[in-house]
């Protein structure tokens, strides 16, 4: 009998944490996230040289459930300094070769795009904050998470103006969950891996690793929803981000992907 009681107790605490889990996923503004973490160019001693993205990851993670229901990855080609540093290729694992078989960067963008329209058709995703996620709305709300700011506020962005490229407008609002972290546990991350370490959760895969950093990264944002915490975006680079990422999701789902990004 006391067998039979505790696995009705654990059943019921199981319960429990599932209702309080669904509970506070549903207060969340965004039914997805997409989870960005580049790889890039770098050396022991950088100087002037300036980071170029050579690993694009994205997972496209359930704030309801905690799955990650869908992932791009790509390697790019880095033009201003094709050869990577031995330290770069040390930090990263990422190989000569790898990147030598990867494709520009304006191709990974609209290769990226491709994805992006596939699961916004997929799963009626809208980018924008003035959406708001609920059971009841056939839209879902959708934005980019990264950790730090660097990924789309520095590596991207200047990248894209150096080269004269089109960066998305969907790119230039995200949430810092390094930022988040740091305000909702009111205490200082040391990196992903300490902040995840914190939580008693075990780095998954391999550190630097664009797509690993993404995944663990997704693990984390799903954590602090689990333990209440309302995803916000914390940074934008547009005056008004959200009709802007909403004029650009329309033309992807009415005229297609644009032919210059």
């Amino acid at each position: 009998m006391a067998t039979k009681r505790l696995a009705r107790q654990l059943g019921l605490a199981r319960s429990s944490a599932r209702a309080r889990s669904s509970a506070r996923a549903a207060r969340q503004r965004f039914a997805y996230l997409i989870v960005i973490d580049f790889e890039a160019t770098c050396w022991r001693d950088a100087g002037r040289r300036a980071p170029e993205v050579v690993e694009f990851p994205a997972v496209l993670l359930n704030t309801s459930t905690g799955e990650i229901e869908s992932e791009f990855h790509t390697y790019v080609q880095p033009q201003e300094h094709p050869i990577l540093s031995e330290f770069c290729t040390e930090l990263t694992g990422i190989t000569q070769n790898q990147v030598d078989e990867g494709v520009p960067l304006n191709i990974c963008l609209s290769q990226f795009l491709k994805w992006i329209q596939k699961i916004q058709m997929e799963k009626k995703i809208i980018f924008g904050t003035d959406i708001l996620s609920d059971s009841t709305s056939e839209v879902k709300a959708c934005t980019f998470v990264t950790w730090t700011d660097w990924d789309l506020g520095v590596c991207l962005h200047y990248e894209c103006k150096r080269k004269q490229l089109r960066k998305p407008d969907i790119l230039n609002s995200w949430i810092d969950l390094k930022a988040t972290y740091r305000a909702f546990y009111n205490r200082k991350p040391k990196g992903l891996n300490g902040a995840l370490q914190d939580l008693g959760i075990a780095f998954a895969g391999r550190e630097h690793s664009g797509l690993d950093d993404s995944r663990n990264t997704a693990r984390l944002a799903w954590r602090l929803i689990c333990d209440g915490c309302v995803l916000k975006v914390t940074k934008s680079l547009d005056k008004e981000s959200g009709l802007l990422d909403i004029h650009f999701t329309k033309c992807l789902f009415v005229y297609g992907l644009p032919r210059h990004i």
